[in-house]
């Protein structure tokens, strides 16, 4: 579907200080004659080519819901020279691909790609990103959102990370992807009862159906196929560092020179959170930068 052409107007700049050293910044922009709005803690350093990371909130929260779960990786943000970002979903959701979610943004058809594109711009004309560092991580309804941007801005998108999240089934798909290769790190809970494993209906706390998705191997089969891989994937069990947790991590990787880097974390007994064995977003950090 064709949008209208995007005015972009900077709404709201609001400044509040968190630390001695970490200022967050909240500030918005008018996207189709949508206020969106997102968060970040104004960077330490005035490096040059920063690495630009946008952190994903689930359905139903809101972009600053997700900095305490990130706070390992933002605390990395003057040492590997980034910044992290947290945007607001439009009424708290994604207009991502799954065709018979009713949120308010599947409904409005709100135009996801934009308001992306023109955080980018924002943060290169103010922090002098370097725009082919551009990487995304989101948890749940967020890691849909990630799916939808690799599969429909891959030219802007670099890397990205999907926790707790499975592609739609092809029945719930409404995206035009572009079917362009990509690095892709899934990580998903072998006893997750909303994300299930092997696929299904997914219908929200709130009574909000949401469709059904592919199961967790048929979505890392998906990213695998599109980067050319055909052999079985390099599996390696990780250290159980939290044995309290009741969990454990297989990683399921491929990797070869030329071709993108696709890994499945499978959390064993893992459910709809994360493992305590790994800090996920350090752990997207790490996949991400070796792209």
């Amino acid at each position: 579907m064709k949008f209208p052409k995007t005015s972009i107007l900077p709404l709201c700049c609001c400044l509040f200080t968190l630390t001695a050293s970490a200022q967050l910044i909240s500030d918005s922009m008018e996207i189709e004659n949508h206020y969106r709005s997102f968060h970040f803690n104004r960077p330490e350093n005035t490096r040059k080519n920063k690495s630009l990371i946008f952190v994903l909130h689930g359905s139903g929260r809101n972009g600053k819901q997700m900095m305490a779960g990130a706070a390992k990786l933002d605390k990395l943000s003057s040492s590997e020279n980034l910044i992290v970002v947290y945007p607001d979903g439009y009424k708290r959701y994604w207009n991502e691909c799954r065709k018979a979610a009713t949120t308010p943004p599947n409904l409005e058809n709100i135009n996801e790609e934009a308001f992306f594109e023109a955080m980018i711009q924002y943060f290169k004309k103010r922090y002098r990103i370097n725009t082919k560092n551009v990487f995304v991580v989101g948890t749940s309804g967020g890691g849909h959102m990630a799916y939808k941007l690799a599969m429909t801005l891959p030219e802007k998108i670099k890397a990205i990370t999907a926790i707790v999240a499975s592609l739609p089934d092809p029945s719930n798909f409404d995206c035009l992807e572009k079917k362009v290769a990509k690095p892709v790190m899934i990580v998903n809970g072998t006893a997750d009862p909303l994300n299930r494993w092997e696929g299904g209906e997914i219908i929200l706390g709130n009574g909000v159906n949401m469709g059904l998705i592919r199961s967790t191997e048929s979505s890392f089969q998906y990213w695998s196929a599109l980067a050319g891989y055909t052999a079985e994937p390099v599996k390696t069990a990780l250290p159980d560092i939290d044995p309290k947790d009741g969990k454990m991590i297989e990683r399921y990787q491929f990797k070869a020179k030329g071709k993108p880097e696709v890994i499945l974390l499978k959390v064993i007994g893992g459910k709809h959170d994360y493992p305590g064995d790994i800090d996920v977003h350090v752990e997207a950090w790490s996949f991400f930068k070796r792209q």
